[in-house]
């Protein structure tokens, strides 16, 4: 695991170490997600979650997209 200090800007910025970003491959015009849990913030290439989006995509209409479903359609 690799550590380094960033410093926060006065609007909020901080720069990501070159190093960090040739490793995990980030580069001008890369999309990353920031998750927040408790006081921990990760940063993930939004690459990282396309198969996740992908299947909760596929889930959610099989659980909108059935007949059972149309009951409510009346109400």
């Amino acid at each position: 695991m690799k550590i380094k200090t960033v410093t926060v800007s006065e609007k909020g910025q901080i720069a990501l170490p070159v190093d960090f970003r040739n490793i995990i491959g980030i580069e001008k015009g890369s999309e990353l997600i920031i998750l927040q849990q408790g006081q921990e913030l990760i940063i993930k290439k939004v690459e990282a979650f396309a198969d996740l989006l992908k299947n909760a995509e596929s889930t959610a209409k099989q659980l909108w997209d059935n007949k059972y479903d149309e009951i409510w359609n009346d109400i």
